[in-house]
Formats: C-alpha cells, sequence, structure tokens
C-alpha cells in the first residue's frame, strides 16, 4: 500500500473517531444536562425545572442531534453495543470497533465533565456530599436509586431494553423495509429512545449504552463522587449498563434478522405494483 493510501486511511479513521466522539459529547450534553436541571436544580426549586418526560424528551433529542452531528462521517452509531452489533450482522470492520466505542466514551466522559462544571454551584447547594441523591444526574442505578430493584433486575432491563433498541434501529435503517424518507432516520431513532424512556425507565434508568453510562460514572468519580461505581445498596453496578446494552444490542438485531430481514424480498423480487423501498 502506497504513502498516500495508507495517510487516506488513517485520515479517514481519525474523521470516523473524531465524529463519533462529537455525536457521543452531544448526546451526553443534553442527556446529562437535563437531569441535572430536573433532579438538582428541581431540589433547590421544589420540582418546578422539568419532570420524567422532560428528561424523556431531551435524552430522545440528543439522540436525534447526536446522529446528525456525525452520521456522514462515522454511521453515527454513538454507542458501543450499536458499533457491535453492526460488526456482528451487518459487516462493520471489527478493527473499527475498539476505536468507535472508546471515542464513543471519551466523547461522554467529556460532555459528562462539562455539564458537572456548568452545575458545580447547583448540585453543591442541592447535594453538598455529592451522594448517591444526584448520582443519577450522571450514571443509571437500579430502581433509580429508589426502588426495590437489585441489579440482576437492572441487567435483565438492560438486555431487553437495548435489544428493543437494536430491533427498531435495525428496523428504520434497513432499505429494503420501509425506512423513513428525506432524512429523517435520525429523527425516528431519537423517538425511539423517547419511548424506552418512557416505558422501559424505572427499573434501570435506560442507559442501554455502555458509553453513556460509564463516561459519565468516570466523569463524576474524578469530580467528587466517592461512590460513583456502586448503587444505593451498597454493590458493585458500574458494569450492569456495560455488560447489559452488550448482550441486549446483539440480541436485538438478531431477532431482527430472524423474524424480519430474511423474508424481505429484494427489489427485484417485489411484488408488481409495489413502491420499491430502496430509494
Amino acid at each position: 500500500m502506497s504513502e498516500d493510501a495508507t495517510r487516506t486511511r488513517r485520515s479517514g479513521l481519525i474523521g470516523e473517531l473524531s465524529a463519533e466522539f462529537a455525536g457521543t459529547m452531544v448526546l451526553i450534553l443534553f442527556g446529562c444536562g437535563v437531569v441535572a436541571q430536573v433532579v438538582a436544580g428541581g431540589a433547590l426549586t421544589d420540582g418546578g425545572l422539568g419532570d420524567h418526560d422532560s428528561i424523556a424528551w431531551a435524552w430522545g433529542l440528543g439522540v436525534t442531534l447526536g446522529v446528525y452531528v456525525a452520521a456522514r462521517l462515522s454511521g453515527a452509531h454513538i454507542n458501543p453495543a450499536v458499533t457491535l452489533s453492526l460488526a456482528l450482522f451487518k459487516g462493520f470492520p471489527w478493527r473499527k470497533v475498539a476505536p468507535y466505542a472508546l471515542a464513543q466514551t471519551a466523547g461522554a466522559f467529556v460532555a459528562a465533565l462539562l455539564v458537572r462544571w456548568n452545575y458545580t454551584e447547583t448540585l453543591a447547594a442541592a447535594d453538598p456530599g455529592h451522594t448517591i441523591k444526584t448520582q443519577g444526574v450522571f450514571s443509571t442505578l437500579p430502581g433509580n436509586g429508589t426502588l426495590p430493584v437489585s441489579e440482576w433486575g437492572a441487567l435483565r432491563d438492560q438486555i431487553i431494553g437495548t435489544a428493543l433498541l437494536m430491533l427498531l434501529i435495525f428496523a428504520v435503517t434497513d432499505l429494503l423495509n420501509t425506512p423513513p424518507a428525506a432524512n429523517l432516520g435520525p429523527f425516528i431513532i431519537g423517538l425511539i429512545v423517547v419511548a424506552i424512556g418512557m416505558a422501559w425507565g424505572t427499573d434501570a434508568g435506560y442507559a442501554i449504552n455502555p458509553a453513556r453510562d460509564f463516561g459519565p460514572r468516570l466523569a463524576q468519580f474524578l469530580t467528587g463522587y466517592d461512590g460513583a461505581w456502586r448503587d444505593q445498596h451498597g454493590d458493585l453496578y458500574f458494569w450492569v449498563p456495560i455488560v447489559g446494552p452488550l448482550i441486549g444490542g446483539p440480541l436485538g438485531a438478531l431477532l431482527y434478522k430472524l423474524f424480519i430481514s430474511r423474508y424481505l424480498p429484494v427489489p427485484e423480487q417485489q411484488e408488481p405494483g409495489r413502491t420499491p423501498r430502496t430509494a
């Protein structure tokens, strides 16, 4: 391979990783930002700065905007579970899986540091000890830190929630199915996250993304949250929103392959009079 070709390949990967970093950073700026506003700000204003629905919508919009930021360069995975699933079922190069996951986690980490810095005064006033009371601003907890959900119950939740996410992502991005037109794919994916947040947010806070949880969890640990790795029960919990999505993502992709994609007709096999769905 010539030197120019090698340089082009490397710069291409660098651009992809830069996009994954930026896209995930945008996601977390909106996601952790809205939770800081609702949890910390709400504690100081009698809960007047938002609720569960505003959290779900901001996370979904964060996904939409993050995907729009990164889509052209990297495909906007912004989630290691998505990257792994695409490698397993869509031919995404395995050599890029680890670099993508690192870039996504780094973007989430930097975004969480920015949220932590911006909300310094509010977090200190709402929770001077930086305890479990505001830990959920950055990382997830079983039962959202209050309900009687164990780490194993949360693991089950993360597997199911991420499987649902991945099944639906495969559905709306499959050109042989019925993909959204007019560049609306990122918007629909954002709505998927809103729906998951509203329907599957109780047991584990719907991390459904290892980078989304680990990056901010590391950031909060380095900025005063000594209990960041544990849940409200004192158990080591950080592994749950990593392992659960990495199991659930490929499971959802497999379900789509088994139940839908294997039966979709290629364009030349479509019934007469049907509009092709590949454009």
